[in-house]
């Protein structure tokens, strides 16, 4: 037999396979998840990617949509998924109709459009007040697996479709497990690793706007995709107070665990049972600050968890690898506590060929950060009025990043200077809230009113 022929073709053949760890492989040129598909913002292909482009130049295709979201469109092989408001068809012209999207990702035709939501309304006097002005119930972004995709709106309705449009199944997490207990529109996007799907559900303990009970358990839910049905169901405490216990951040895997941040500290978890298996925290000594709700989820890179705190507070980041509970500077690797144009209230942090990256909604600055010693090196002021509250990605070199008026930049990331501006937005919105998916050599940007592919 001659050994070293067939071990040299085996060799061959295992080098062409692609073989997805947690359902869509990284390098298939998609967007599964709210993140992508390494869960940092980044795209999982060296693909080239389109700078120049604007709303009447450099588009592949774009389509009007029912209504504003700020869910990010997600990308499978050969679909694009959206979550949606339709305001037409409302009997109120305020609340709307919850909608699942599926389009054509080849030229942005329509496959399906579901009515997903259930009408569910919270018990109590303070329904209308789970409704902020700022934000609706199809914030959260669905998430795929290649088999199916699942989509979760603020009222608790949590619906799987499979990729031809039928229902799997459907539950409402409010109706299965109380009322939230929210100040603001809840908008945590679910999670689908090693084959389950994760949802967080970081409230606070007492009723808010008459919502909600008092005692209300923040709680981490694991259910089986297939089916929706629960498989464990994890209370997360904390000693977090008033809006300091709610968090709108999602579930990150990363070697194993759940990355969970929230209710002022960090902790990892078993997928397989919710044990939690660490801890750090806090970034709120003694817990003063009452009104530090969490909206960025945890982002993972050079063995470091990036986390940050709310309103101009620093950025921390912990050490991987940690057990049981930590505090201080016992896990933390550095803050950026002496640079404060380094902090971020709503965008999650990117990590991109081993640089992390912090858009500052309150300084408006985008930075480039060291992660050995946790220093800037590059930081550019972001231009015009509006806020820059988007998640920046990455790919191809490039971060694009988008403001509330739909002003879409395209930025080095390497000297950190301005490679386009383009204006996708109507003039006078100021809402825009949607990040941009990467995938293959495709932009997905969402405005108020359109979806655009440019490649």
């Amino acid at each position: 037999m001659h050994v070293r022929p067939l071990l040299i073709s085996l060799l061959i053949c295992f080098s062409f396979l692609r073989i997805p760890l947690h359902g869509i492989d990284a390098d298939s040129g998609t967007w599964s998840n709210w993140r992508g598909p390494l869960y940092n913002g980044s795209a999982g292909s060296d693909s080239s990617l389109p700078s120049d482009f604007g709303p009447n130049h450099g588009i592949t295709w774009k389509i009007s949509l029912p209504g504003a979201s700020a869910a990010t469109p997600i990308i499978g092989k050969e679909q694009v998924f959206l979550s949606s408001l339709d305001l037409k068809a409302s009997s109120d012209g305020k609340r709307g109709t919850l909608l699942a999207m599926c389009l054509d990702r080849k030229t942005g035709s329509i496959l399906w459009k579901k009515p997903a939501g259930s009408g569910y309304r919270p018990e109590g006097e303070g329904y209308e007040h789970q409704l902020d002005s700022k934000s609706n119930y199809a914030s959260p972004s669905p998430v795929t697996d290649g088999r199916r995709v699942v989509f979760f709106f603020g009222n608790g309705d949590l619906v799987s479709y499979t990729l031809e449009g039928k229902e799997e199944w459907r539950r409402n997490i409010q109706r299965d497990y109380g009322d939230f207990c929210f100040q603001w529109t809840f908008s945590s996007s679910p999670t689908l690793y090693g084959n389950k799907l994760f949802l967080p559900v970081l409230q606070r303990n007492e009723k808010v706007h008459g919502r909600g009970k008092n005692k209300a358990e923040s709680f981490l839910l694991c259910m089986e995709p297939s089916t929706g049905k629960t498989i464990w169901r994890h209370v997360r405490p904390s000693t977090a107070r008033k809006e300091s216990l709610e968090s709108f951040g999602t579930i990150i895997p990363r070697d194993g665990q759940l990355l969970v941040a929230g209710g002022d500290v960090l902790t990892g978890h078993d997928p397989d049972t919710g044990e939690e298996l660490w801890r750090w925290g806090t970034w709120n000594p003694g817990h003063k600050q009452e009104w530090w709700r969490l909206v960025p989820s945890p982002v993972v890179g050079s063995d470091l968890i990036l986390v940050c705190a709310p309103k101009k507070a620093p950025v921390y980041a912990i050490r991987t690898g940690l057990s049981g509970t930590h505090s201080g500077s016992n896990g933390l690797a550095w803050n950026t506590a002496d640079q404060p144009n380094l902090s971020s209230d709503v965008p999650t942090p990117l990590y991109y060929r081993e640089k992390f990256f912090v858009l500052s909604d309150v300084r408006k600055v985008l930075s480039r950060i060291d992660p050995k010693k946790g220093k800037m090196e590059w930081e550019l002021n972001l231009p015009g009025k509006y806020k820059w509250r988007s998640s920046p990605t990455a790919g191809d070199g490039k971060i694009y990043l988008m403001n509330h008026n739909g002003e879409v930049l395209v930025v080095s990331t390497e000297k950190g200077t301005i490679l386009n501006h383009a204006k996708m937005g109507d003039s006078y919105d100021d809402n825009t809230r949607s990040s941009i998916a990467l995938a293959g050599n495709q932009v997905y940007v969402r405005t108020n009113k359109i979806l655009y592919c440019i490649e």
